[in-house]
C-alpha cells in the first residue's frame, strides 16, 4: 500500500502542498490515514488529484469539478478513477503553451514576422502579450502559420476557421453523447464490473486516433464532392460522361 506524506503527494501530482490542502478542505479529496499526527495519502488520493487536473484541462470551474466529483464515492478505487480520466482524456483539448519569439520560430520551423503573428492571433491560434506569446493550439501552429502566409484575404481565413470550429464542435458533442449513451452508461448500469474496466480503458485509448483518422478521410471526400458539385456542367458533357 502506497503511503505518502502531503509533501510527497504534492510532488507526485505536480501541485503545491497548499493546493492539496485547499482541495482537501473543499472535499475534493478523502481525508488521509493518520499515523500519530502525520497524515498519509495513498494511490486513491493521487488518482483523484490527477482527475481534478484533467477536469481543469477541460476548462471546468472548481464548482463544476466539485459537482462532478460528488458523483464519485470518496472510497472509489484508483482503477475506477483512472477510468474516469481515460473517459475524459480522449476528448480533452490540448494544453496551451507560453513561449518567446525564439521558441515560437523554432516550433514553427521558420521566422514568423509581425504580420503572420497578427493573422495567427485573428485565427485564434495564439495570443500576443508583449514579448510573451501564448499558443492556444500548439499542434496547429505549423499548418496555421503556412495558412496565414497564403496570399489570401484575412476574412477568408477567419471564415474558414470559424466554419471548421463550428462544425467540428457540434460533431464532437454528438460523438461524445453517443459514446456515453451506448458504452459508458450501460457499463455503469451493469454495476461497473471489474472485468469490463480494462476493455473500456483500452477502447478509450484507441478511440481518439481512430476517430480523427475517420474524420480526416470523410472530410477529404466531402471536399472533393463539394468541388465536383460546384463545377458547371453542360448537358452534353454530362451525357458524354454517363455514356448516353
Amino acid at each position: 500500500m502506497t503511503e505518502l506524506t502531503v509533501d510527497e503527494l504534492a510532488a507526485r501530482a505536480g501541485v503545491t502542498v497548499r493546493t492539496v490542502r485547499y482541495y482537501a478542505g473543499r472535499g475534493l479529496l478523502p481525508p488521509p490515514r493518520l499515523r500519530g499526527r502525520t497524515g498519509l495519502y495513498g494511490d486513491e488520493h493521487l488518482a483523484r488529484l490527477e482527475l481534478v487536473r484533467e477536469l481543469q484541462a477541460l476548462g471546468l470551474t472548481l464548482s463544476a469539478i466539485e459537482q462532478h466529483l460528488e458523483r464519485i464515492p470518496l472510497d472509489a478505487q484508483p482503477e475506477d478513477l483512472a477510468l474516469q480520466r481515460a473517459l475524459l482524456s480522449p476528448w480533452a483539448p490540448e494544453r496551451t503553451e507560453d513561449m518567446d519569439r525564439h521558441e515560437l520560430d523554432r516550433r514553427a520551423g521558420r521566422h514568423l514576422d509581425d504580420v503572420v503573428l497578427a493573422r495567427l492571433a485573428a485565427l485564434g491560434v495564439l495570443e500576443v502579450d508583449g514579448d510573451r506569446i501564448r499558443v492556444l493550439s500548439p499542434a496547429l501552429l505549423g499548418v496555421s502559420a503556412e495558412m496565414a502566409d497564403l496570399p489570401m484575404p484575412l476574412e477568408t481565413l477567419v471564415a474558414s476557421h470559424e466554419a471548421v470550429a463550428r462544425h467540428t464542435s457540434a460533431l464532437a458533442e454528438e460523438l461524445q453523447r453517443a459514446f456515453q449513451d451506448t458504452v459508458v452508461r450501460p457499463y455503469r448500469e451493469r454495476g461497473r464490473p471489474p472485468e469490463e474496466r480494462e476493455r473500456l480503458l483500452e477502447l478509450t485509448g484507441k478511440l481518439k486516433p481512430l476517430m480523427i483518422q475517420s474524420l480526416v478521410t470523410a472530410f477529404q471526400r466531402a471536399v472533393d464532392e463539394a468541388i465536383r458539385r460546384s463545377v458547371p456542367r453542360q448537358d452534353g458533357a454530362a451525357d458524354a460522361v454517363s455514356g448516353r
